[in-house]
């Protein structure tokens, strides 16, 4: 199973190669077979060249270009349009995701998961430098979603989690364009009936650049994609769940 790590990248030339080469010593030291997958989203400063330089020194590595609009949503769908990888995990640039995380992600798919996804709030866990407003603006997000979904999972707008690639094939059309897209991706796999995990992660605040993330998605972009899978939880009549048996019009069981 090869798996790709997709990252997201606007102008982190500062952080981005740390990054990459722990991403890289921990899964060629875990024997994982994989491609690193940086997705260039309207650069302006020289991480295109810092990436082109690295990937002299990294077969694993691969550049990107975003086509569309920027934006994090926008990036990653890109790279989830090119991956080459079975599965794919999502990390962000700033190395506030743990690599040795990633491997306990790929382990759980091993075991027969579709997904596996982290949680910074369980027992475990370790979070550092987390901002005050955000956390709590997380954590009132997440229990919303919580209550609204009856799930148990607490880390649902967490943008490091694993899925194989029918899962992303599955959850398409993808229709988050900005870091909703983190609650987009694990509510429709779990709504259409992909098998998940949850696994204790740490995360640490960035040391290197400035955070691309603004308090306001929060709002209405949050909003809007937490009750469009809400509907299709409660009245697609289970149209869209993965298993092909189907009951027909008439409430009979069809293939």
């Amino acid at each position: 199973m090869r798996l790709t790590v997709l990252i997201p990248a606007h102008n982190e030339g500062g952080a981005i190669v740390p990054t990459i080469r722990a991403i890289e010593g921990v899964l060629q030291g875990a024997g994982i077979p994989h491609e690193i997958l940086i997705s260039l989203d309207h650069c302006t400063d020289d991480t295109a060249q810092v990436i082109a330089d690295l990937a002299t020194q990294l077969p694993s590595l691969r550049a990107t270009v975003n086509p569309n609009p920027g934006g994090y949503g926008f990036a990653v769908r890109h790279g989830l349009d090119v991956y080459r990888g079975d599965a794919v995990v999502v990390v962000m640039a700033d190395a506030s995701d743990d690599p040795r995380d990633i491997v306990t992600y790929y382990r759980k798919l091993e075991e027969g998961f579709d997904c596996a996804f982290g949680s910074r709030f369980i027992h475990g866990a370790a979070v550092r430098n987390y901002p005050w407003s955000k956390l709590a603006l997380n954590r009132m997000a997440n229990w919303v979603v919580r209550v609204l979904f009856r799930e148990r999972y607490n880390d649902f707008t967490n943008a490091f989690k694993c899925f194989r690639r029918e899962v992303i094939d599955g959850c398409r059309p993808l229709l988050s364009n900005h870091f909703n897209l983190t609650v987009e991706l694990p509510l429709k796999a779990i709504v259409r009936g992909y098998s998940w995990t949850v696994v204790p992660t740490n995360w640490y605040g960035r040391a290197a650049g400035e955070s691309n993330f603004l308090i306001k998605e929060m709002g209405s972009r949050y909003v809007y994609i937490i009750l469009y899978a809400l509907i299709e939880k409660y009245f697609s009549r289970g149209d869209y769940r993965r298993d092909d048996y189907r009951r027909d019009d008439y409430g009979r069981g069809a293939a």
